[in-house]
């Protein structure tokens, strides 16, 4: 449980000081120098350093335990080819799942996101796929990078997910602060296939691509429909408690089973193409 803990302050500890001084900058463009998103680039800058410091660049102390802790691993390509495709279908079964769950339970509305008087769209969108870079590098360096390398040296790459997935979804009560146990499930189902992802690569690089392109995904429709992704209509669907089971749930309880099992099958697979990798490197010296 001590491990747990002090991870758990760890992870917040590297979440906020990636993701905080974005919520400075983009605040302040928001309402000095509307027209252009001068913000990126001073986060941009930091971002760099940030990720290379916990990734165990300068200062030596510390730094072997940080790199490996951080697990920000260069792949090859044709570890790459084969951690994407993967990374897509649990996607898919995260999409499924919520088909399922908001027929079992009425899920919470989110706040809209509202471009400033005066600011171009052009503007905004860039604004939002910052944000949406800075949530992927943070979460993923202080979640599946910090957290589940500590906790899963302790208790196994099992226990390090739940973990982690539950503090993740935790920390996400500012979206929904009076559904946060409700919300609960989502987000370690979403941190289960970032964390397998990160498990079958040995690299949080392929989840936080994922991450960051599925969130510039996310918060654009969320921007333009006024609805968080966990909202996939603007019909609020019927509860099988009402209406009875139905083809639609079957098929959608069917799809997010298929999709979960090949998920997990295809992240087996990738493992053992990353280790096969290393063997290779290693034989070759490199």
């Amino acid at each position: 449980m001590t491990t747990v803990l002090v991870a758990s302050g760890i992870t917040i500890l590297v979440l906020l000081t990636g993701s905080v001084p974005w919520a400075f900058l983009s605040n302040w463009n928001q309402r000095v120098g509307l027209f252009v998103p001068w913000a990126i680039v001073p986060m941009a800058i930091y971002l760099w350093a940030y990720f290379g410091f916990i990734g165990g660049q300068w200062m030596a102390a510390g730094s072997e335990r940080r790199r490996a802790t951080l697990r920000a691993n260069r792949l090859p390509g044709s570890v790459w080819f084969a951690a994407l495709p993967p990374g897509v279908l649990g996607i898919g079964a995260i999409l499924a799942l919520l088909v399922v769950v908001s027929r079992l339970v009425h899920l919470p509305g989110g706040t809209p996101i509202t471009t400033p008087a005066g600011m171009p769209v052009a503007t905004m969108f860039a604004l939002l796929t910052m944000q949406s870079v800075v949530a992927g590098v943070t979460d993923e360096s202080a979640f599946r990078g910090y957290m589940q390398s500590i906790v899963g040296r302790r208790f196994g790459v099992v226990v390090a997910v739940l973990a982690s997935g539950v503090l993740f979804g935790l920390l996400h009560f500012p979206n929904h602060p009076g559904d946060v146990l409700l919300m609960l499930p989502y987000y370690v189902a979403v941190s289960a296939m970032y964390g397998g992802l990160t498990w079958a690569t040995g690299s949080i690089l392929p989840a936080l691509v994922l991450h960051s392109v599925g969130d510039i995904a996310v918060l654009t429709r969320w921007w333009l429909t006024g609805r968080p992704e966990w909202q996939l209509s603007a019909a609020v669907p019927p509860l099988v408690w009402d209406s009875g089971v139905d083809a639609s749930f079957a098929a959608a309880v069917t799809a997010a089973a298929m999709l979960s099992i090949v998920t997990a099958w295809s992240y087996r697979s990738v493992h053992a193409r990353t280790l096969h990798s290393a063997v290779v490197a290693t034989d070759r010296g490199v």
